[in-house]
């Protein structure tokens, strides 16, 4: 008896270490979650680590996953919906159904490269603005995944920069900010209707 309870507490184990979050890709007419932009006081607030990893963080991962999907978009943090939880989602194969998407929990830059890389980024917080932002090559990052479970992993190229942007939003930091072209990024800000004064230059 005591054996076969054993071996149904190892197949759970098994099969809750083979949960994943998985959504269509299919972009929704009504999404669930309304994507803040620049502006609006939700972007720059601290957001706040997760205690508790249970189904209502899943449930929102999903519904930010849907949401991020909808509007075309690689990565997505919760401060971008108004949510004040350190939750990221990131998917950078939106083309294929079945390659998993990335959930970061309560994630951390544990260390950085010292070479450095220049790339465009945009982002769905400020739609059709696009501007050269330097960052580090690599990264290594410490979180915990969709159940709970402490990882850890390097990243460089997109996933390292998406990876980066989508941290900077739980610190209430954008893109924008780290514009060292401000004459360019004013004009490009004004022309997609947006205000300079609402950038935080750092």
């Amino acid at each position: 008896d005591s054996l076969a309870k054993s071996f149904a507490g190892l197949a759970r184990n098994a099969e809750r270490n083979k949960a994943s979050i998985a959504v269509s890709k299919e972009p929704l007419e009504e999404p669930p979650l309304k994507i803040h932009t620049l502006g609006n006081r939700a972007l720059r607030k601290t957001a706040r680590r997760i205690s508790k990893v249970d189904e209502s963080i899943r449930e929102l991962a999903k519904d930010m996953l849907r949401s991020m999907y909808s509007a075309k978009g690689i990565g997505l943090a919760a401060p971008q919906v108004g949510v004040e939880k350190q939750i990221l989602v990131i998917d950078l194969d939106l083309e294929n159904p079945t390659n998993p998407p990335l959930i970061l929990i309560n994630p951390e830059i544990v260390s950085a490269s010292t070479s450095l890389e220049k790339y465009e980024e945009g982002c769905l917080s400020i739609p059709e603005v696009y501007m050269d932002i330097i960052r580090p090559s690599t990264v290594k990052i410490s979180f915990r995944d969709e159940m709970g479970r402490p990882k850890k992993m390097n990243a460089d190229g997109l996933m390292g920069r998406c990876i980066q942007h989508e941290i900077d939003h739980l610190n209430g930091v954008l893109f924008v900010d780290r514009v060292s072209n401000h004459e360019e990024l004013d004009l490009a800000l004004k022309e997609h209707g947006f205000l300079s004064k609402d950038v935080h230059s750092i």
